[in-house]
């Protein structure tokens, strides 16, 4: 099968689910990818949006809200260590290359562009390299692997999470039908951190402060979110990502207590306190 045929493939499957009624993930065929900086844009004073551009980003594919990209930048050494194609997928080099996982916010395939917002914080490899990225400066993407169709079928979305979730949050609120109602919760530092959203009329935005306290701790996310009281009969659908234990609490409420089907949910760590490259999925 061609790559024209296995894309034409999932994109129908795509369109499949949307019309569904439980959400899915559907794959895409990974690539890796080329691209060079075309600009960086504060976005709030907690985000720094990177826009990549080029002859690379030519065929990428941008579906779903949440889906991600890995960003490969050179080993310590220097040295810079890129999966090959195989196929509809990439063959990884072993130690696996330094890189680190973020959403795509935008891709624009008239402009050639791809956005990613990158969570602005100290001692962070991709944080530090956005900060002094220029026009020109040259950085390899590979994926993304697929991402989380997600139907318009549901009576109501909840969705939640801190700053590094912030993107995926602001891109579904874009996406979702006019006509959707619920709930989106996003934990910042303060006001200055808030950012412009195009949220539907029937979905209520709440922004939490977290002040001093650290990123990533105390239970305001989980005390917000888990007041809400869905209407019995209507169908939820909730989406929360942000510091793995911080939101572990949020992966019981839906389990244990609104009793969701596994496809009615994604509950993803992002990152962990203390941890370097976190990935949930290994």
């Amino acid at each position: 099968m061609s790559l024209v045929d296995d894309r034409q493939r999932h994109l129908e499957r795509i369109a499949e689910v949307r019309e569904g009624r439980s959400a899915a993930k559907v794959g895409y065929p990974i690539g890796i990818r080329r691209t060079e900086v075309v600009r960086t844009v504060a976005v709030g004073t907690g985000l720094l949006r990177v826009t990549l551009g080029g002859e690379g980003t030519d065929g990428f594919e941008a579906h779903a809200p949440d889906e991600h990209v890995k960003l490969i930048f050179p080993e310590p050494d220097g040295s810079l260590r890129l999966p090959e194609p195989n196929g509809t997928m990439l063959r990884w080099p072993r130690p696996m290359p330094t890189a680190r996982e973020y959403t795509v916010r935008r891709y624009d395939p008239a402009a050639r562009e791809i956005d990613i917002d990158v969570a602005v914080h100290e001692g962070g490899l991709a944080s530090g390299w956005a900060r002094t990225a220029r026009p020109g400066d040259v950085l390899h993407v590979a994926g993304p692997p697929g991402g989380l169709i997600v139907p318009h079928a549901y009576d109501r979305y909840l969705m939640a999470g801190d700053l590094t979730a912030l993107p995926a949050i602001a891109r579904r609120l874009e996406e979702l039908p006019r006509s959707a109602r619920g709930w989106a919760f996003v934990e910042v530092a303060d006001a200055a951190e808030e950012i412009e959203l195009s949220a539907p009329d029937g979905v209520e935005v709440h922004w939490l402060y977290r002040g001093d306290r650290p990123a990533g701790s105390g239970d305001a996310l989980e005390r917000a979110v888990t007041g809400v009281s869905p209407a019995e009969g209507e169908r939820l659908y909730v989406w929360v990502a942000g510091e793995a234990g911080q939101i572990k609490p949020l992966r019981r409420w839906v389990r244990d207590t609104l009793k969701l089907d596994r496809a009615d949910y994604d509950i993803t760590g992002y990152w962990k306190r203390g941890v370097a490259a976190f990935d949930e999925d290994h």
